[in-house]
C-alpha cells in the first residue's frame, strides 16, 4: 500500500475510534440535547407580522388537491363568519400563485411612505400575492434564494394593518417556503387538504409528519372532491374511496370537512367569484362550517402559539 493511502487509512480510523469513544461517554439524553442544540443553532427567531393576530395555513403535501379553493372560500367565509373580524389572505405560491384570478383581484399594490406593500381588497379580505407583482403570464425561473427573498417580502413588506385572521395559502411539498413560514412565523395552526385517493393520502401524511416534528398544531383535514353528485338521480358517487377516514385516525385528528366535487365551485374559482358567496348552492354552508371550526380552534385555550 502507497505510503500516503496507508497514512491516511490509519487517521480515518483515528479519528472513528475517537468518536466511538466519545460517543460511548454520552448518555442517550445528552446526545438528544446536543442534537436539539444543533438544530436550532441558527434557525430564525419567529416574529409576528406587525397588526396580525392569528395565522393559519393551509397545506398539503399533494398538488392538485384544491388548496388555493379552500384558503380562497375559508377566507372569506371567515369573514361571512365574523364580520366584525379583519381578514387577511396570504398567497405563498411563487411559481403559481392563483389568489388573483380567484379573487378577482389584479392591481398592482400601491407603496406606503415607508415603503411597505399596500394589500387589495375583495370581499371583505385583504389579500397580498406574489401574483400582483408579475405580468399574469410570465413564468417565475428562480432559483431558491429569489424565492425566498421573495416570500420574506411578502411575509414582511406588506402592511397589513390590524388582522385578527391570516389565511396563507401554501405551494405543494415540505420545503424551503413551508420551513421558512414556521421558522419566521408564529404559526397558529394548520389545515391539511387532501383528495381520498391513496396517491394524495400518501404525500398528505407526510405534510403532517413535517407539521408534528415542527410543533405546528393541526386543525384537521379536509377531503376535497371526496364525492360527485349524479345529475340524473342525485345521489352521490364516492369517486376515490374513503381513504381520508383512516388518515385521520393515524393523525388523531378530525376530517373538518368534505368537500364534494361541484362545477359551480369550480366554475366561481375562475370567475373571481368564491362559491362560499352563493347562499343558494350547498358549498357556501359548507365552507362556513369549515370557518366556524376554524375560529372555535383559534379561540379555544388548548390552542397556542408555538416558538421553536
Amino acid at each position: 500500500m502507497p505510503q500516503a493511502n496507508y497514512l491516511t487509512s490509519i487517521f480515518r480510523n483515528i479519528r472513528y475510534g475517537v468518536f466511538q469513544s466519545t460517543l460511548a461517554s454520552y448518555s442517550l439524553d445528552a446526545i438528544k440535547s446536543h442534537q436539539k442544540g444543533l438544530m436550532q443553532r441558527g434557525l430564525p427567531k419567529q416574529k409576528p407580522i406587525v397588526g396580525v393576530k392569528d395565522i393559519v395555513l393551509v397545506s398539503s403535501g399533494k398538488g392538485g388537491v384544491g388548496k388555493s379553493t379552500i384558503a380562497t372560500n375559508l377566507a372569506v367565509g371567515l369573514k361571512l363568519e365574523a364580520p366584525d373580524k379583519k381578514i387577511g389572505l396570504l398567497d405563498t405560491d411563487i411559481f403559481g400563485p392563483t389568489i388573483p384570478l380567484m379573487m378577482n383581484l389584479h392591481d398592482t399594490p400601491f407603496l406606503t411612505d415607508t415603503n411597505l406593500m399596500e394589500p387589495l381588497v375583495n370581499y371583505g379580505v385583504k389579500c397580498m400575492s406574489f401574483g400582483f407583482l408579475i405580468e399574469e403570464s410570465s413564468p417565475i425561473i428562480w432559483r431558491g434564494l429569489m424565492v425566498m427573498q421573495a416570500l420574506e417580502k411578502l411575509m414582511r413588506q406588506v402592511n397589513w394593518g390590524d388582522i385578527d385572521y391570516l389565511v396563507v395559502d401554501t405551494p405543494p411539498g415540505t420545503g424551503d417556503t413551508h420551513l421558512s413560514l414556521v421558522q419566521n412565523l408564529p404559526i397558529n395552526g394548520v389545515v391539511l387538504v387532501t383528495t381520498p385517493q391513496s396517491a394524495a393520502l400518501q404525500v398528505t401524511k407526510r405534510g403532517a409528519v413535517m407539521y408534528n416534528m415542527l410543533k405546528i398544531p393541526i386543525i384537521g383535514l379536509v377531503e376535497n372532491m371526496s364525492s360527485v353528485k349524479c345529475p340524473n338521480c342525485s345521489n352521490e358517487i364516492l369517486i376515490f374511496g374513503d381513504g381520508t377516514k383512516q388518515l385521520s385516525e393515524d393523525l388523531q385528528v378530525p376530517i373538518l370537512e368534505k368537500l364534494p366535487l361541484n362545477c359551480t365551485k369550480a366554475d366561481g374559482g375562475d370567475k373571481g367569484v368564491p362559491v362560499v358567496l352563493d347562499a343558494n348552492n350547498g358549498q357556501s354552508e359548507l365552507y362556513r362550517h369549515l370557518a366556524k371550526k376554524v375560529v372555535q380552534f383559534l379561540s379555544s385555550k388548548e390552542n397556542s402559539k408555538v416558538i421553536l
